[in-house]
């Protein structure tokens, strides 16, 4: 993707606010908005707003997880399966 593309600078904003959402729905890359030349807020629609939330939140799992493991914070798999079995017969 180009960022070079979707930069627009404030004014632009201002005067096309409608005209920019009409086109989130048709494309969903971000828009860069620059006040005095410097970029300063990034406008991106809702679904792609979601699935970076939802990367974000795996990713941060993820990295739990490898933190786990390199702290040696683990169980064996199949202990952990008996766990959740016990668990859910307990209820």
């Amino acid at each position: 993707m180009k960022y070079s593309e979707q930069i627009k600078p404030i004014s632009y904003l201002k005067a096309h606010a409608a005209e920019i959402i009409r086109n989130f729905s048709k494309s969903q890359k971000p828009l860069v908005i620059t006040q005095n030349g410097e970029a300063k807020v990034v406008i991106q629609d809702i679904k792609s707003y979601e699935q970076t939330q939802e990367t974000m939140a795996l990713l941060k799992i993820l990295a739990l997880g490898m933190k786990q493991i390199q702290e040696g914070d683990v169980i064996p798999a199949d202990e952990a399966i008996e766990d959740t079995q016990k668990a859910g017969a307990d209820q």
